[in-house]
């Protein structure tokens, strides 16, 4: 179903004209727009989550489909376990790590990509780019990726973390090739089945966690590996999570897009615009404007990032997973505002 807009554009660009316009700094027939969000208890099957996905984007017609999986999908299979506790954000929590002394990073095993939860995964993505093959406008479709040291902490708990790579780095170097080695193959596995790219988290480059150095010696070479696997799809984006970021450090990687807190933590849009000759995706505060605003404030903050970026090198969304209690007519608003 198409929103509920009265709003239509002169020329009307395909989806991937619209965001190849906007990659190659030209300028679109209108600014793309995307929002993702967790579908907690859908995402525990490939079927429900390929439906609540599809669900949501036929509300929307989003620019691209973000394929939003619980963070446990590429960790099931080395023995975690987590459950869905109601957090507005979707997202679940851990119950069992597998990571407890320094010899453990040892025991992981690369994972196979067709089978267990990742193989699951697999099966939601043809799901998904299957039903979406038909249409006339197919909507491109990326799928997110953790980072290494994303994966490493949610194995271990942050702490646990911490402690391990200040005092046991080999160890903990040991664990993180394991994980780069399942992640390379993984990424082998779906660019295969068609995704146009993958969201790449980054969730560790924060000063409030880690020092640069710390970060260039547990995090930069990783993550040069698993985006090397993507170089070639043509719709990668970097998300950059939580505050005090170390957004300078990231802005040469080889991704066509940037997507953090911008609303929350520097750099604002203006100021990315003068750092990074990448596309920049944000603009809207998730909570206090998704959640608690009213459509009013959703599309003059919408407009505001838009006059901002002077409606080039520029994506709408959000800083990260939209809150599954975000109101209809706020996300509506949203999606509208690019057709003002």
């Amino acid at each position: 179903m198409k929103p509920e807009s009265i709003y239509t554009s002169k020329f009307q660009a395909s989806k991937r004209e619209r965001l190849e316009a906007c990659l190659s700094d030209g300028k679109p027939d209108r600014t793309p727009v995307a929002l993702w969000r967790h579908f907690p208890v859908d995402d525990q099957t490939p079927e429900g989550l390929a439906g609540a996905t599809l669900d949501f984007q036929r509300r929307y017609d989003f620019d691209f489909i973000k394929v939003t999986p619980s963070s446990s999908y590429c960790l099931k299979d080395w023995g975690v376990q987590d459950e869905w506790q109601g957090a507005t954000e979707g997202t679940r929590v851990y119950t069992r790590r597998v990571i407890h002394s320094p010899e453990d990073w040892t025991r992981l095993q690369v994972l196979d990509p067709y089978n267990g939860l990742l193989g699951e995964q697999l099966t939601c993505l043809r799901l998904l780019i299957d039903e979406l093959s038909d249409n006339p406008d197919p909507v491109p479709v990326i799928q997110t990726i953790f980072s290494p040291l994303a994966q490493a902490k949610n194995l271990a708990g942050l702490e646990i973390l911490l402690v391990h790579l200040r005092q046991y780095p080999d160890f903990v170097h040991t664990g993180l090739k394991i994980i780069a080695e399942s992640t390379l193959r993984f990424i082998e596995v779906v660019r295969q089945v068609g995704i146009a790219g993958i969201f790449y988290a980054v969730q560790q480059a924060s000063y409030e966690i880690l020092s640069e150095n710390e970060y260039d010696q547990f995090g930069h070479w990783y993550d040069l590996q698993v985006l090397e696997a993507a170089r070639d799809l043509w719709l990668n984006m970097l998300h950059l999570h939580g505050s005090a970021i170390m957004f300078q450090k990231f802005i040469d990687y080889p991704v066509q897009i940037i997507n953090w807190h911008d609303r929350d933590t520097y750099p604002s849009l203006t100021e990315a615009k003068d750092l990074t000759q990448r596309i920049l995706c944000g603009g809207l505060q998730r909570e206090k404007t998704m959640v608690l605003g009213n459509p009013i404030q959703v599309i003059a903050e919408a407009r505001d990032a838009i006059q901002v970026t002077q409606g080039t090198r520029f994506i709408l969304g959000t800083g990260c997973v939209l809150p599954t209690i975000a109101p209809h007519a706020n996300i509506l608003a949203a999606r509208n505002s690019v057709e003002l």
